[in-house]
């Protein structure tokens, strides 16, 4: 049973190493994932969010409902608009046990290349939302999170309602 790890374990701040092969595990651990993403109203869970420090995602294109498996993804361009939209990680809860919330600016489109769980290479350019959503989930895969991108006032005003969380 995988579980989910929270702001502040180290494991968020790993760089992830790229998957070598892809395994029955690897595949009952995505599929787990997804349904951990989706039973907390979740849009994207990257490897590490579950303690695991290799190059995996999942997400879910809230327009379509399509969920992706991306292993080893790599975001090759990005757009130079960039545009601000709200966002949280169920990595980075408030005292309530829900994701807190902030603005962050991220280019609006980007393209993706990434192996799916039958080792196929695909490559698509995203935009909106799932843009926005493969952004932040491939950040974790670098040990970055969203609040890295506030500046820092907003992150420790943030980060107050988080560690009240946590005590």
């Amino acid at each position: 049973m995988l579980q989910m790890k929270l702001c502040g374990d180290l494991v968020l701040r790993e760089k992830c190493t790229p998957v070598a092969n892809i395994s029955p595990e690897l595949l009952n651990t995505m599929d787990e994932m997804v349904n951990m993403m989706q039973a907390q109203n979740g849009v994207g869970l990257a490897a590490p969010q579950v303690g695991i420090t290799q190059r995996f995602l999942v997400m879910m294109d809230p327009d379509t409902n399509e969920i992706y498996r991306m292993i080893n993804p790599t975001i090759l361009s990005k757009s130079d608009k960039t545009v601000v939209m709200e966002e949280g990680c169920l990595s980075v809860l408030g005292p309530d046990g829900m994701p807190v919330y902030s603005n962050v600016s991220r280019p609006e489109s980007v393209v993706v290349e990434w192996t799916n769980e039958n080792g196929d290479k695909l490559s698509a350019q995203m935009s909106g939302v799932p843009a926005r959503i493969v952004q932040h989930e491939t950040d974790h895969l670098d040990g970055v999170l969203f609040i890295d991108y506030l500046s820092g006032v907003k992150r420790e005003m943030l980060m107050r309602k988080v560690n009240r969380g946590h005590k």
